[in-house]
């Protein structure tokens, strides 16, 4: 199967994240029948074509914490999404997942 079938798989599931909730990547990966595949998630989102409905900044890292891609901004503006859905973070940085998270 190739990457683009696949990232379609996970994007799929990334869609039906609900606002004000989030993943991690590797309950995506799960979900999209790519077990123990997380970094696969994250190269797919890391590659979301621009205008993507998928809503990228729904996915976390494991421990509860936004994983930074690139020069780091996208970890400032996956922050300020998650709060607008309602999303609070800890003052360490981490993601109630028992809280906040969905696991499909």
């Amino acid at each position: 199967m190739g990457d683009l079938r696949r990232y379609e798989r996970i994007y799929l599931v990334v869609a039906a994240i609900p606002p004000g909730r989030v993943s991690t990547y590797g309950q995506v990966a799960e979900l999209a029948g790519l077990p123990g595949r997380a970094r696969l998630v994250g190269r797919a989102l890391g590659e979301l074509p621009d205008r993507h409905p998928a809503p990228w900044y729904r996915v976390v890292g494991a421990g509860g914490r936004i994983s930074p891609r690139g020069d780091g901004s996208s970890a400032d503006e996956q922050r300020l999404l998650l709060e607008d859905e309602g999303v609070e973070f800890s003052a360490g940085g981490l993601i109630d997942l028992v809280r906040y998270g969905w696991d499909g």
